[in-house]
């Protein structure tokens, strides 16, 4: 009898000691988030969000960095395009860039403070922290939480967020409508808490300059042409009675300069670099070799005997504005029509703005609804200043102007819009917004 006494109060003990290592309950986890954030100093997310709001699901990828108290850097990417945009918060505003357009644009807002942000780390718990009708369960080595969504649009009812139990780290959200499907997720690959930054993270300069990713075109000067004067870069040589060379040219008794690289024959003309001839050809393509009577060699290709050396293909152009900017920076652009339309409305008229300097555009609707949709292209290098509230679009941030005539401003591939309505809701706004990404110019 005594020994089954014994046996039971072990069981007992054991049974006790696993309860207490077990899984914890929402209230548990709810109040080691609380004291999470009230210590949060800085952190770093990388990861995929998708919105399923449009007709084809669009993807981009996003890299968050923040640093305590109000310091944001979101950069956004659209892998399809290759374009960046990045919204940055600091003292001096928060910023819309677009750094290989040379775009940027300040807003005056105390975003994200008064909106969320499905890739923001103090949005997903403190929707936490504010739902006393959350729902809590365990999937794997995830705390799964269903909360209200807090993204300042009726269209965004509820929310999954996926929390790593060791550490809190965010795995997964998804915000879904009224009818329980998905129109927002974030799926993130990276995350780490107490990242160090250095000082030029979150200033606007240096991630216009930093994120830019421009690849210089090849000068071209007129070193070649004949009576060129060019002072002699140091380190430079020359021969009796030749002009100055670049640095690493050579020349023979009697010829011009020419370009880095390049070689010449006697009687040849100036090739561009890297170029090759024999007596009596023509300037070959940079990177070809000839032999008599051969039609040029692509770069790379091998050559025989008494053919020139064979140099490196030069970069290609990647567009044929400044700097190699792509030429969509340049000129009009047609008129951009969003893909959605509230039901009841329909384009009034569409029509270019005489003599804008611009490329401004105007298309007006009519219906259930009255708007009218202003895109524009705004000279290189321009920053504007609104006053407002910042909205989320997803793939941007758009500011929200003005009482009873709204107007919702954003920046996308250095086209300027700008959405004007007395009567449109602003989670209608919002689908105009989304509707008109990758939608052509015509």
């Amino acid at each position: 009898m005594r020994r089954i006494t014994w046996v039971l109060a072990i069981v007992m003990s054991v049974t006790l000691l696993l309860a207490g290592c077990g899984q914890k309950d929402a209230s548990a986890v709810v109040k080691e988030l609380d004291q999470k954030m009230s210590k949060l100093q800085s952190y770093e997310g990388i990861g995929t969000m998708t919105l399923h709001s449009g007709q084809q699901p669009l993807q981009y990828k996003v890299e968050v960095k923040y640093q305590d108290p109000t310091y944001y850097r979101i950069e956004l990417t659209n892998p399809k395009k290759d374009i960046k945009q990045i919204v940055l918060r600091n003292d001096e505003g928060v910023f819309v860039l677009t750094p290989s357009l040379k775009k940027s644009f300040r807003f005056q807002s105390d975003w994200p403070d008064n909106q969320g942000q499905v890739y923001l780390y103090q949005t997903l718990i403190h929707s936490i922290l504010a739902d006393n009708t959350r729902q809590f369960a365990t999937e794997g080595e995830s705390y799964v939480f269903e909360v209200a969504a807090n993204y300042q649009t009726d269209s965004l009812v509820k929310q999954k967020i996926w929390l790593n139990k060791g550490d809190y780290k965010p795995k997964q959200v998804q915000v879904t409508d009224a009818e329980a499907r998905v129109v927002v997720e974030m799926q993130f690959d990276q995350f780490n808490f107490d990242k160090k930054f250095d000082k030029e993270a979150f200033d606007m300069q240096a991630n216009m300059t930093a994120s830019a990713n421009i690849d210089p075109l090849p000068v071209i000067t007129d070193a070649a042409k004949e009576g060129a004067q060019q002072p002699v870069a140091a380190g430079e040589g020359t021969k009796d009675g030749d002009k100055p060379v670049a640095a690493g040219e050579g020349t023979k008794d009697g010829e011009k300069p020419v370009a880095v690289g390049e070689g010449t024959k006697d009687g040849d003309k100036p090739v561009a670099a890297g170029e090759g001839t024999k007596d009596g050809d023509k300037p070959v393509a940079a990177g070809e070799g000839t032999k008599d009577g051969d039609k040029p060699v692509a770069a790379g290709e091998g050559t025989k005997d008494g053919d020139k050396s064979v140099a490196v293909e030069p970069k290609k152009e990647t567009g044929s504005g400044p700097e190699g900017e792509p030429n969509l920076a340049m000129g009009p652009f047609g008129i951009i029509t969003p893909s959605y339309a509230p039901d009841g409305v329909a384009i009034k008229e569409s029509l270019e703005v005489p003599n804008s300097d611009n490329h401004a555009v105007l298309i007006r609707y009519s219906g259930t609804y009255t708007y009218t949709l202003m895109e524009s292209r705004p000279k290189d290098v321009e920053v504007g200043v609104i006053w407002g509230h910042g909205i989320d679009l997803g793939f941007t941030l758009g500011q929200l102007t003005g009482d009873e005539q709204k107007s919702l401003t954003w920046m996308f591939e250095g086209v300027k819009y700008r959405l004007t309505s007395s009567d449109l809701p602003q989670n209608e706004m919002v689908k105009v917004a989304q509707s008109l990404v990758d939608q052509p110019g015509k």
